[in-house]
């Protein structure tokens, strides 16, 4: 079964799509993902951004205004967005980067594809609750911060200690406000005005941590 022509098809329990999101149809030996978002283009995932958002699931207009922005921006940048897969900041930023032809990972509290939000593309349930936080933020190569209360919190205080660069978008409120220009410790939050700024700074940030991990050092 493993040959070179070998097609793995849908269902594939990684790569299901939420409540009426588009297909993902099949994966091939070479791990290139019959999508119609990436006809005509290299599937090779590992060389793409991957910007994790978090935030709360109950946010008020300007959170979510704001958290739409910035998923739009990641998508628009070609970069990939992670987030907890849920309502709110969530699934504002998820409708953001679906609207502008990105890729949206939820990344579920529970154990059903069922509870994500219509605008995540690709749904992993973890039946892991509160602990799936973990794997948000490692998810991501660096980490937005959208307004957002305890649960926030904590996955601002995992991405620190996992290594990864985070970006608290000030105006929004909450957590990220509170965090905004902070540090924690050896650690920094770094501070942005608008969504364009805070996803400016992933990516370079993202990018930058990338290649002093590759280098075999620590961000």
């Amino acid at each position: 079964m493993g040959g070179k022509g070998f097609c793995r098809t849908a269902p594939l329990s990684a790569l299901q799509p939420g409540r009426n999101a588009p297909v993902v149809r099949r994966v091939d030996s070479g791990g290139k993902i019959d999508h119609p978002q990436f006809e005509g283009r290299e599937r090779a995932t590992m060389g793409r951004v991957y910007i994790t958002v978090v935030g709360g699931s109950r946010a008020g207009e300007r959170a979510l205004r704001l958290a739409e922005d910035v998923g739009r921006l990641v998508a628009q940048r070609g970069g990939v967005l992670v987030t907890g897969g849920k309502g709110g900041v969530m699934e504002a930023a998820c409708r953001g980067a679906r609207e502008a032809g990105g890729l949206t990972v939820g990344i579920l509290p529970g154990e059903s594809r069922d509870e994500a939000n219509p605008y995540v593309d690709v749904a992993l349930p973890t039946g892991m609750g509160n602990a799936r936080n973990a794997l948000t933020v490692l998810a991501g190569d660096a980490v937005i911060v959208v307004g957002g209360e305890a649960g926030t919190l904590s996955e601002v205080g995992l991405a620190l200690a996992y290594g990864k660069p985070v970006i608290a978008l000030r105006p929004s409120g909450g957590v990220a406000e509170l965090l905004a220009g902070k540090r924690i410790g050896p650690y920094a939050v770094e501070e942005a005005d608008t969504p364009e700024e805070a996803v400016s700074k992933a990516f370079e940030l993202a990018v930058r941590a990338r290649k002093t991990l590759s280098q075999g050092g620590r961000w």
